[in-house]
């Protein structure tokens, strides 16, 4: 997906570059952002919330475009970045269970939590694959397309179909990595 959006990363990266700002201080100023957004779900506040984490997509792509321009992929910035990825998504599904629980909805708060154990299955199960040697990428609903549900539910009203359809698809991607590193071990 990246590759569709290049041609504004590239420049916006280089412009980032040329003020003198860091990759992984992009990578931190996502986190922060999205935080923001999470304290905004957290109190309700769905539409400043989903407008925010709507604004940190692209900043979430600028900080390994930013690593690219430089020459400068480190393994350690690669880490940063996903463990900053999964803190995001914790955060913002945090906001909306916290929210959920407050005002007494247990189907929001139990759907939030579904949604947050799949998305973090679908990154660990890639994650344990690989320190074993096995490759599980892809899948019905990874990260990108969890926010593609995620931010028109919130900006529309629709969050708890949205989280619905996260709470699935993000548990049977987990699965669907699981069954393809099954079928490689087996190969072995």
């Amino acid at each position: 997906m990246r590759l569709w959006f290049k041609w504004i990363l590239d420049p916006v990266a280089g412009f980032l570059l040329r003020l003198g700002l860091a990759p992984n201080t992009i990578t931190l100023a996502g986190l922060a952002g999205n935080f923001i957004a999470a304290l905004y779900l957290a109190s309700g506040r769905f539409l400043p919330g989903g407008l925010l984490v709507l604004a940190m997509g692209p900043v979430d792509a600028l900080d390994g475009t930013m690593a690219r321009l430089r020459g400068e992929r480190s393994d350690f910035g690669g880490f940063v970045d996903s463990v900053s990825d999964r803190y995001s998504e914790l955060f913002i599904l945090g906001g909306l269970l916290t929210h959920y629980l407050t005002v007494g909805d247990l189907l929001g708060a139990g759907l939030a939590f579904g949604a947050a154990a799949g998305s973090v299955l679908v990154s660990y199960v890639k994650a344990r694959a690989e320190a074993l040697g096995f490759e599980a990428r892809g899948g019905i609903l990874t990260r990108f397309e969890r926010y593609l549900v995620l931010v028109p539910a919130l900006l529309l009203g629709f969050d708890h179909v949205g989280l619905g359809i996260i709470t699935v698809l993000a548990n049977l991607t987990a699965l669907q990595r699981i069954w393809i590193v099954r079928g490689q071990a087996r190969r072995r």
